[in-house]
């Protein structure tokens, strides 16, 4: 039987402060964008470089650390599963939304290079379960890391 593989790292920096909000049950969550760079050759062979922003959502301890160590502009490390997620406005039209739900997340740069709100250690791995309903997508993307 095939094995499926449902993991992205990006390395890129917040275009804003980390939403933290807390759940029913308490547990928080952390919804972030970032901006990662890419650039390629036109066919003119000019450089052309483009940012592309990647939504991120983080549960538990490690979205409380995001709320209380990140800031716009800091520079970060993400590794997550990638999910999209369908819910219906309220004419009953669908919508989607696809996101990052990171499990591992490391502070990039220094102090002064990145914003962040205090020096702490770099690496927090999360260990906290996912919610239910946050389903992973059956497709695996074939796409090569601009890094």
């Amino acid at each position: 039987m095939a094995r499926n593989l449902n993991s992205c790292s990006f390395i890129g920096r917040l275009g804003k402060d980390p939403e933290i909000k807390n759940m029913p049950n308490g547990n928080a969550v952390a919804n972030f964008g970032i901006a990662v760079g890419d650039d390629y050759k036109d066919k003119q062979g000019q450089k052309v470089e483009q940012t592309n922003w990647v939504n991120v959502v983080i549960f538990g301890k490690l979205a409380e650390i995001c709320g209380q160590y990140l800031t716009k502009g800091s520079q970060v490390y993400i590794n997550g599963k990638f999910v999209t997620r369908k819910w219906q406005d309220k004419e009953g039209n669908d919508k989607y939304s696809t996101e990052i739900v990171a499990n591992e997340m490391e502070m990039l740069g220094g102090k002064q290079d990145d914003g962040a709100k205090a020096a702490q250690p770099d690496k927090y791995p999360s260990h906290q379960p996912q919610p239910a309903n946050n389903q992973p997508v059956d497709d695996v993307f074939d796409q090569e890391i601009p890094f």
